[in-house]
């Protein structure tokens, strides 16, 4: 049986991965692909719980290097226990989020050693790397409308990391650009401000990469 395919969607705050991973999905499975889709972190009851942890306030939040360790810890149980066994059995997998993002938020924004996240994430999902990653960018203004519009419509607030604050969100788009253009067989950098469905045709026309 061939192995399944490994897609990842990166990008900052309201870049709206979260929609087009959905759309993919059914798009996929439209044309008799057997997908699993999941998240970052998440996706497993633990993993999950983990998350809970990463997101909630606490008195005294997660250092740095705790948040990192958080993050590996989620993903190692989601790459062994949900990942690996989808790619084996040749489904294709889609993930809204993957390594690049640790990359991203602890690397480029929080201002950890890169050298030390790529050894200490590759030793947590075994260096697995996406084969096709699809990285949303949107300008800071269009993320922070967005992400208002959505706190309005779903009666929530920004999370803990969602209010970093201007600056670390900057870096984390400098960060991704960066990532993309040093690895530019493996992310593709869409440009998502427009319609739904005009960053969903950048997608789909993009989607033509994976072998």
């Amino acid at each position: 049986m061939a192995r399944g395919r490994f897609i990842t969607f990166e990008g900052g705050e309201g870049c709206g991965k979260s929609t087009q991973v959905k759309r993919l999905k059914a798009e996929l499975e439209a044309s008799g692909i057997e997908v699993v889709l999941t998240r970052e972190p998440g996706g497993t009851r633990l993993a999950e719980l983990i998350r809970g942890l990463l997101k909630e306030e606490f008195e005294d939040p997660p250092c740095d290097r705790c948040e990192l360790l958080l993050f590996l810890a989620a993903r190692a149980q989601l790459v062994k226990n949900v990942i690996i066994p989808a790619l084996d059995a040749g489904r294709w997998v889609i993930s809204d989020r993957f390594s690049d993002s640790t990359f991203a938020y602890q690397g480029y924004g929080r201002g950890l050693p890169l050298d030390v996240l790529r050894a200490a994430n590759g030793f947590a999902c075994w260096g697995l790397v996406p084969d096709l990653t699809f990285l949303l960018d949107v300008d800071p203004e269009t993320s922070r409308l967005r992400m208002r519009d959505r706190e309005t419509a779903t009666g929530t607030a920004a999370d803990r990391i969602e209010r970093a604050g201007d600056d670390f969100h900057r870096r984390l788009r400098e960060g991704f650009a960066e990532m993309a253009a040093e690895d530019p067989a493996r992310i593709v950098k869409i440009d998502a401000s427009g319609t739904r469905d005009e960053v969903w045709e950048r997608i789909w026309t993009s989607l033509k990469r994976i072998p």
